[in-house]
C-alpha cells in the first residue's frame, strides 16, 4: 500500500482552476486594495487624490516596464534609481548653467526639446555600460548595476557638489520655458507623465508580444543556451533590455526634476527597490523567461496605492517599509507555488494523453 499527498491526486480541473486564480493574482490584489483603502482613508476615491496617485505610481510604473525586461532575461538591474537622480541632474544643470566652451568664451544653451534628448541620452549610456560589463566582461548583473548604482549616484553628487539645482523654470530666451510642463502639465485633464505612461507601455507591451526582439527576449531568459545554438544574438539582446530600463530610469529623471521644479542628487534612492517589487508583483519571475508589461503595470498600481493609502491613514513610514518587503516576499512566494503547480498539470495532462 503506498500512500499518495492529496494535492497530487487533485482534479485537473481543480488544479487548473487555482492556477487562473494564481495568475490573476495581481488584479486580485488591486482590487482588494482599492476596496480596502475606500472604506479606511477618507476621500480615498476622490478624483483629484486619483489623479496625484496615478502621477505616483507613473514613476514606479516606467522603472518597472524597464526592469521587467531584465529580469525576464534573468537579469537585474540595481542602478535605475542613481539613474534617476543623475539625469535629473543633467537635466537641472542644462536649464541653468547650459554647457560652457572655454576655449572660445562661450555658452552653448539648449532648448527643451534638446536637454530632453541628450538627458534621455545620459541614461541609455549608462544602460550601455552596463550591458557591456555583463555581456563583454562576464560580470554578474547584480554585481555590474551595484558598481554603476555607485558610480552614477556619485557622479550626481560630483556635478552639483551636493547641492540642489533649483528653481529650473527655464527661460523664454533659451527656449527652456517648457520644462516645467513636463512633469506638471495636462492635456484632457490628465497629466502628461500619464499620457507618456500610456505610450511607453504599450510600445513596450507591443515589443514583448508582437516583435522577434521580444520573443528573443524571453527565449534568453528561458534558456540562454539554447537561444545562442538557435541563432538568437544573445548579448546584443542583452544589451538592449539594459539600454531600455536606463532609458526609463531617464523618464523618470525628467518627470522628477520637472515636477519639483529643482532636481537633487539623492533622487530616486531605494527606487529600484519598488520597480522590482512592481515588476515581481505582477508576475515576473526572478528566475526569467516569464512576465508581462500588463501584469508589471498593475503591479505598479498595487504598490503605488498601498504607498499612498498608508501615508493617508497615517501609517508610520516604518511599517510601510515592512509592509512592501512583506509583499515582495509573498509575491516571490506564491510565484514559486504557480511554477510548481504548472508543473504538475503539465505531468497530470502528459499521463493522460499516455493512457
Amino acid at each position: 500500500m503506498t500512500a499518495t499527498h492529496p494535492a497530487a491526486t487533485a482534479p485537473a480541473s481543480d488544479l487548473s482552476l487555482a492556477l487562473l486564480l494564481l495568475k490573476a493574482r495581481t488584479f486580485i490584489a488591486l482590487i482588494l486594495v482599492v476596496l480596502f483603502f475606500s472604506f479606511a482613508a477618507p476621500n480615498f476615491l476622490s478624483t483629484a487624490n486619483l489623479i496625484i496617485m496615478s502621477e505616483h505610481v507613473a514613476l514606479n510604473a516606467f522603472l518597472a516596464i524597464g526592469m521587467t525586461f531584465v529580469i525576464i532575461t534573468g537579469g537585474i538591474d540595481l542602478s535605475v534609481g542613481s539613474i534617476v537622480g543623475l539625469c535629473g541632474m543633467v537635466a537641472g544643470y542644462l536649464v541653468l548653467n547650459g554647457v560652457a566652451i572655454d576655449l572660445v568664451g562661450y555658452t552653448v544653451f539648449f532648448n527643451t526639446f534638446e536637454i530632453v534628448l541628450i538627458t534621455l541620452g545620459v541614461g541609455v549610456l549608462v544602460g550601455v555600460v552596463n550591458g557591456l560589463l555583463i555581456t563583454r566582461l562576464n560580470v554578474a548583473p547584480f554585481i555590474a548595476t551595484l558598481g554603476t548604482l555607485y558610480v552614477a549616484r556619485g557622479l550626481a553628487l560630483l556635478s552639483s557638489d551636493g547641492a540642489t539645482f533649483p528653481n529650473l523654470r527655464g527661460s523664454a530666451e533659451w527656449g527652456t520655458a517648457g520644462f516645467p510642463l513636463i512633469g506638471s502639465g495636462s492635456f484632457l485633464g490628465i497629466p502628461v507623465s500619464i499620457w507618456t505612461l500610456v505610450v511607453v507601455g504599450c510600445g513596450a507591451a507591443y515589443l514583448a508580444a508582437r516583435t522577434p526582439l521580444g520573443r528573443a527576449i524571453y527565449a534568453v531568459g528561458g534558456n540562454e543556451r539554447a537561444a545562442a545554438l538557435s541563432g538568437l544574438r544573445v548579448n546584443r539582446t542583452k544589451m538592449f533590455v539594459y539600454m531600455f530600463s536606463g532609458f526609463c530610469a531617464a523618464i523618470v529623471g525628467l518627470i522628477v526634476a520637472s515636477q519639483l521644479v529643482a532636481s537633487h542628487p539623492a533622487t530616486g534612492e531605494t527606487f529600484e527597490l519598488n520597480a522590482i517589487a512592481a515588476a515581481v508583483l505582477g508576475g515576473t519571475s526572478m528566475s526569467g523567461g516569464r512576465g508581462r508589461i500588463g501584469g508589471t503595470i498593475v503591479g505598479a498600481f498595487v504598490i503605488g496605492i498601498l504607498s499612498d493609502g498608508l501615508v493617508m491613514m497615517g501609517v508610520s513610514s516604518f511599517w510601510q517599509t515592512v509592509i512592501k518587503g512583506l509583499v515582495i516576499i509573498a509575491a516571490v512566494v506564491v510565484d514559486q507555488f504557480q511554477q510548481r503547480l504548472q508543473q504538475r498539470i503539465a505531468l497530470q495532462r502528459q499521463a493522460a494523453l499516455a493512457r
